[in-house]
């Protein structure tokens, strides 16, 4: 495999999240005789499983082309601000400074309980990006660890932010393995770009975060996979809220966003490689980081429909906010309202689209100066591509075995199985493997491109 690309972006990608990101502003605000009026659009460049409400569509305009379709009369400005996580959206959007907001699912809880508590209510209107397995979320511990599982955490360091998704997948993960997530780990709370110093400096043992921090380190050669979200095998996902007097007042205005929404995501489909190109442009981070997740295979599938699997899976996420002491009881129906986005696609589309499923799992190589990668529905199929084109090959992704998580081949845990050779994203799930498939065994990844040439 080639080394990355530019090693210089990627590290200006961590440095750019160390900053502060503040915003100013109002909503949805109109000037004087309302011949002009703002729209606030609270975002998260760099979680990118959100772009759809997000970077991407800032960077196609779509969003603007739609306001200036109303043709009502009025001029639209489109206010961006960008934060590292969902929580300082949240306290905007309370505070009547942010119209619309794209944050997971977590967050979006504590969105709908501090807005109701607050009294300015808000309401998930569409999803961004999701997975049905909660594969978005990854523990990761340094590339020379001696830990090997969750249970290698006990007495241990790790680095999450609380109230995020990946701080949901920790607390699950290590009840499941029998530990106290309040006992048995000393949990930091920090900010992703924190942690991963932390991580490196050998301050934390363990991170557990979100897109696209997981992917990003161990491509970096940083940080290796110790937890697959997807092992919980409940859904995760970013949605977009929106604050309840804004869209009462213009509901145009998020007509317009929704359909504008729908635009990217038809995109980002359609040229999965130029949106993950433009993706890495605006936000610093190495496209072969952003295709692992937003690809034509990668960890999140992006949909705006509010699919019932999603709306169950945030009931379930309340009582590990409340167990958090981070909320109280969260009506979850009357946060959820999808008549906006239903009426911005309309009644056919909107049920075809919420009857799409996530693509069956299937290994990609994007070669070298290529604008379109090539499938491979077998990893040795995909490692004897690899092995005969080593110098022009820029990635290439896998799906784990038993989870179906995407992750990068040489990043992967590899068994070899009589003929077969088989990827991993963690020890822990080839060491389940292996332990119902007598003679397989762990394979370096030198090896098995040998074995599959």
């Amino acid at each position: 495999m080639k080394p990355e690309r530019s090693a210089v972006l990627a590290t200006t990608a961590l440095a750019t999240l160390l900053l502060p990101l503040t915003a100013c502003g109002g909503t949805a605000s109109a000037d004087g005789d309302g011949s002009t009026v703002t729209v606030t659009v609270g975002y998260q460049s760099r979680t990118i499983n959100t772009v759809t409400a997000g970077t991407l569509l800032r960077s196609l305009g779509y969003f603007e082309k739609q306001l200036n379709a109303l043709g009502d009369g009025v001029t639209y400005k489109v206010d961006w601000q960008d934060y590292a996580t969902g929580a300082p959206i949240t306290a905007q959007m309370t505070a009547g400074k942010i119209d619309i907001g794209s944050m997971g699912d977590f967050p979006l809880l504590i969105n709908a309980a501090r807005g109701e508590r607050l009294g300015e209510p808000t309401h998930l209107v569409s999803v961004t990006g999701y997975n049905l397995r909660g594969g978005l979320n990854t523990i990761v511990t340094a590339p020379d660890s001696s830990l090997s599982s969750l249970k290698d955490l006990k007495g241990k360091k790790v680095s999450t932010s609380v109230g995020s998704a990946a701080d949901g997948t920790l607390v699950r993960a290590l009840q499941r393995a029998g530990l106290d997530p309040d006992k048995d780990v000393e949990k930091l709370n920090q900010q992703p770009a924190v942690g991963a110093s932390a991580l490196s400096s050998g301050s934390a043992d363990a991170l557990s975060q979100f897109v696209a921090w997981p992917g990003l380190l161990a491509r970096q050669g940083k940080a290796k996979a110790l937890y697959d979200g997807a092992q919980l095998n409940l859904p995760t996902f970013h949605g977009v809220a929106a604050r309840e007097d804004f869209a009462k007042k213009r509901p145009a205005v998020l007509d317009a966003f929704l359909k504008a929404q729908a635009q990217a995501t038809d995109y980002l489909n359609a040229h999965p490689v130029d949106a993950a190109e433009t993706v890495a442009q605006a936000t610093g981070l190495p496209a072969e980081t952003v295709y692992l997740y937003n690809g034509a295979q990668g960890i999140a599938t992006f949909d705006p429909a509010i699919k019932p699997q999603l709306v169950a899976a945030l009931k379930e996420d309340v009582s590990v906010l409340k167990d958090a002491k981070l909320t109280g009881d969260v009506d979850v129906d009357a946060f959820v309202d999808d008549r906006y986005v239903r009426k911005a696609l309309g009644p056919a589309q909107y049920a075809e689209r919420l009857s799409t499923t996530p693509p069956e799992p299937a290994g990609e190589v994007w070669p070298e100066d290529a604008r379109k990668t090539v499938s491979f529905t077998s990893p040795s199929a995909l490692l004897r591509h690899v092995a005969t084109h080593r110098d022009a090959v820029r990635a290439a992704y896998v799906p784990d075995t038993t989870t179906g998580t995407q992750w990068f081949a040489d990043r992967s845990v590899w068994v070899a199985d009589g003929d077969e050779l088989l990827p991993f994203v963690t020890p822990a799930t080839a060491e389940a493997y292996l332990a119902g498939h007598r003679g397989a065994r762990v394979v370096t990844y030198a090896e098995a491109l040998e074995r599959a040439s």
